[in-house]
């Protein structure tokens, strides 16, 4: 991702979110002076801040597509999560702080599958020597479960009387390591089962996940990990998938867990990315000066709580995790909401501030979902051919069926409820209703092609658009 310059991502953004060219050169530009921070002198460098974002935009129009597909491009820390899952500190639910500790998490394991691949041959290879421990045991009381292995109870070159020395039963055992180490890699003993012991300790944030673990103190939670010992099992495993169980294992010996920590840590702080969805449900519709006339009882209360307690964190401060203390200066902020009820500048002014660069999603058209439906990748009509493609059906769609689809959804969302491209699938699932239910019974009748018509999208669909009440529920 840091090699990438703001046209390269547009473009590549640009295969899987239709328009939207503004929040795409926003997001684009933000990301490249990330590296171009990068690049400074350390004294400067810590004085460039990140220009955080807002998304403004009816829903469905692609606000969280674009973060999405920003997380598979990016090769930094990133995580989405969404502002309503947040209460201010004192009422039940989650503080802003745990997602600084949830995008270090993502940064850990980041760091730590790039670690992996890099010892990936020694811990392959470590693997099999142990692979073949267990394969040829010491004892043949603990021998694997399975045939014999070849030539293990024969004389070699014993001689007449039996007997065999200390160097010949050496020769002869490493003879027949060599011999069982080509039948490991050629897959012929993937069926073979072996005892493996294993160690498992006890996810902690799962068992303690109603007491709120995650907002513990740090050192506390590290406490409660200590004090629960790690589990040991004996299992028995097929060879395939015992190798897959010791590779952990022995990549989990060759990585340097302080230094994954450090890099992680570093990692969060500097190139972190936190996609902040739906904050416009934390703002306070019609307040002024960004105070609320509601009362006591009002959810306003809650929903500026947040706003202050989310101010600091953007802004810049130090949060702790188990991994250490993370400044979030220099994370990114990119946040997004649709702003029907609320505007952006019914949030606080000090988090408007903090929010420099606005970017303003227009909502979306037929043409619009003609493109959706046909350019990309993973456009739902390709998704829905490759699905009875599975039964053995193919199907073929008209320009004409591909136009009326589009009018159809660009109809109801004028009609109904605005939700954008969403309504495409609602479509797209009327009209494969019939088809999805006996592509089985079609293709075993001798029918393995059909192709869809304008006419037949507007028999399925038509009626129901032009019925105001029915498509309140179908639709």
């Amino acid at each position: 991702m840091h090699d990438l310059t703001p046209s390269q991502i547009v473009e590549a953004l640009d295969r899987h979110v239709i328009g939207q060219a503004d929040a795409k050169r926003a997001v684009a530009v933000a990301i490249r002076n990330r590296w171009r921070r990068r690049k400074l002198d350390a004294e400067l460098s810590r004085e460039v801040y990140p220009k955080n974002i807002i998304m403004a935009g009816p829903t469905g129009v692609g606000k969280t597509e674009i973060a999405r597909r920003l997380a598979k491009l990016a090769s930094a820390p990133f995580i989405k999560i969404e502002a309503s899952k947040f209460t201010e500190v004192g009422y039940h639910g989650r503080d802003v702080e745990s997602m600084i500790r949830d995008l270090v998490d993502q940064s850990v394991s980041l760091v730590r599958t790039e670690q992996a691949k890099v010892v990936e041959e020694k811990a392959q290879a470590a693997a099999t020597e142990r692979l073949l421990d267990l394969l040829l045991p010491d004892h043949p009381s603990s021998a694997a479960t399975g045939p014999a292995s070849p030539d293990l109870a024969s004389g070699g070159n014993a001689g007449g009387s039996g007997f065999i020395t200390t160097e010949q039963s050496g020769e002869n055992r490493q003879r027949l390591r060599e011999v069982l180490r080509k039948q490991l890699d050629a897959g012929a003993l993937d069926e073979r089962e072996v005892e493996l012991t294993v160690t498992k300790r006890p996810q902690t944030n799962v068992m303690f996940a109603n007491m709120g673990l995650d907002q513990m103190d740090p050192d506390m939670s590290n406490m409660f990990e200590k004090l629960i010992p790690e589990q040991t099992a004996h299992r028995k495993l097929s060879v395939k998938d015992a190798r897959v169980v010791l590779v952990e294992q022995e990549t989990e010996k060759l990585l340097n867990k302080e230094k994954i920590q450090a890099e992680a840590l570093e990692r969060a702080q500097n190139d972190g990315i936190i996609f902040l969805d739906e904050i416009d449900k934390i703002a306070t519709p019609g307040s002024v000066g960004g105070k609320s006339g509601g009362g006591s009882n009002s959810p306003d209360v809650s929903r500026q709580g947040v706003q202050r307690d989310l101010l600091p964190i953007v802004e810049g401060s130090a949060v702790s995790t188990k991994y250490g203390t993370v400044h979030t200066d220099h994370i990114l902020f990119v946040a997004a909401g649709a702003f029907h009820a609320a505007a952006v500048s019914d949030l606080m002014p000090e988090l408007q501030g903090r929010f420099p660069i606005r970017v303003e999603l227009q909502a979306l058209g037929k043409h619009d979902f003609v493109r959706i439906l046909t350019e990309p990748k993973n456009a739902l009509t390709k998704q829905q051919q490759a699905l009875l493609a599975v039964e053995g059906l193919q199907i073929d769609f008209d320009d004409a069926a591909i136009e009326a689809m589009a009018e159809l959804a660009a109809q109801a969302n004028t009609t109904l409820e605005n939700i954008g491209a969403r309504r495409l699938t609602t479509i797209i699932e009327k009209v494969f209703d019939q088809i999805n239910f006996d592509a089985s019974e079609r293709v075993a009748g001798g029918e393995t092609q059909l192709t869809i018509t304008a006419d037949f999208v507007q028999e399925q669909v038509a009626a129901v658009v032009e019925d105001a009440d029915l498509s309140n529920f179908v639709l």
